[in-house]
């Protein structure tokens, strides 16, 4: 038995991310008593949504060196050997591998690559909703979430404080605001 996701306007077919009104951001633990969050400037992705929304899929890509915390002097130091690599690894992939729902949200899981390095990950996915465009088009909107150990993904730069702990946290919280458009 199918089963079609209860959403006004739920579309099935091929949707584009919109990056002009969409984000990508995080945040990290900074001297161990606040965080420092950062966006990046280039990312894309392409979601099917399915019959059955259970059955639906992403695959985004994401450029490391688009990384922005609002200082450079930090920016280039985080694109560097120490933290990101950029010049060896210029980009970040994220492919979905399941979808299920989780009360009234829903878990999306998926392969995350990150310095070459793959690692199954779960966002916490809210479905923002379906709709028509000003433009004669559909959109959709996701909002993910997840927390990920930048250790697991070889991002392992570790600088002690005189006050006990380190300078950059090893959690970093992810949030995807996700618009996408309905290719026609």
């Amino acid at each position: 038995m199918t089963i079609t996701a209860p959403f006004p306007g739920y579309v099935a077919g091929t949707w584009d991310f919109d990056p002009v009104h969409s984000d990508v951001s995080f945040a990290v633990r900074h001297m161990m008593v606040s965080k420092v969050k950062g966006r990046f400037g280039v990312f894309g992705g392409t979601l099917t949504t399915a019959e059955n929304f259970e059955e639906s899929s992403v695959t985004a890509t994401l450029d490391p060196a688009s990384v922005d915390t609002r200082n450079e002097q930090r920016d280039a130091h985080i694109r560097s050997g120490d933290f990101f690599e950029v010049e060896k690894y210029p980009e970040w992939r994220f492919v979905s591998t399941g979808l299920s729902a989780s009360g009234d949200a829903y878990v999306l899981e998926g392969d995350l690559t990150i310095k070459g390095v793959t690692r199954l990950v779960s966002l916490n996915l809210e479905v923002g909703g379906f709709g028509p465009d000003v433009y004669g088009g559909t959109r959709a909107g996701f909002t993910a979430r997840a927390t990920i150990d930048r250790r697991d993904f070889g991002v392992d730069f570790s600088a002690p404080i005189e006050a006990g702990g380190f300078m950059v946290g090893d959690k970093v919280e992810l949030v995807l605001e996700i618009e996408a458009v309905l290719r026609s």
